[in-house]
């Protein structure tokens, strides 16, 4: 084969299978916890969105709680690179949580100026939704301050074992 007959990569192929993710046995039997962390920089986002796809369909978990989960992970870690301070370590850490048909991502940052909240409806900010899309697709959502930082998170598919907030 020429190289005028391979395929064109997709973008998701050109990206680096060198995450480490971290995977763990949550509370409850079918409960599965699985962390990574990644620089604080905006070619994080594309690499973690793949990730969670790709674990998340190797699952089995329906098609559109997938699709929900690629969203969501990618405005709250967009969120955290542009209005956040990285963790100490300079990371930004994501976990995505399983139970069920339940998914929780959760991803925590060293915090910024402000605490997320969700921008006001308008036509005319060029940005800003981000936080309007997880909340409209999130069964429960919310932001938990903690010495570290700030821990945004969503849960979809059911309600999470914590209360939003």
């Amino acid at each position: 084969m020429t190289s005028e007959d391979a395929p064109t990569p997709e973008p998701d192929d050109e990206l680096d299978d060198d995450l480490d993710v971290g995977e763990s046995s949550g509370p409850g039997a079918d409960s599965i916890i699985c962390t990574v962390r990644v620089p604080s920089d905006a070619s994080s986002v594309a690499r973690v969105r793949h990730e969670i796809v790709t674990d998340l369909s190797a699952r089995d978990l329906p098609e559109d709680l997938v699709g929900e989960a690629e969203i969501v992970a990618s405005e709250l870690l967009t969120n955290a690179v542009r209005h956040a301070r990285p963790l100490s370590d300079g990371t930004i850490r994501v976990r995505w949580k399983i139970r069920g048909d339940v998914v929780e991502i959760e991803v925590t940052d060293g915090g910024g100026a402000t605490v997320p909240k969700p921008a006001p409806r308008t036509v005319w900010l060029s940005s800003g939704r981000g936080l309007r899309i997880v909340r409209s697709m999130a069964h429960e959502w919310g932001v938990t301050e903690d010495r570290t930082g700030n821990v945004v998170w969503a849960t979809l598919g059911g309600p999470s074992r914590r209360r939003a907030t």
